[in-house]
């Protein structure tokens, strides 16, 4: 592998980190202002 695709390949591995950081953030948000943060206890009254 030539040191120019090693770099660009390592500039996608940081934009999709951020990315995926970015929309775990967002879930996390939308999960914490529906209430429903805790999975065990969403999960327990089913079973």
């Amino acid at each position: 592998m030539t040191k120019k695709s090693s770099k660009r390949t390592n500039v996608w591995l940081a934009v999709g980190a951020i990315i995926l950081i970015a929309l775990l953030i967002i879930w996390l948000t939308m999960a914490d202002l529906a209430g429903d943060t805790d999975v065990a206890a969403f999960i327990t009254p089913l079973i």
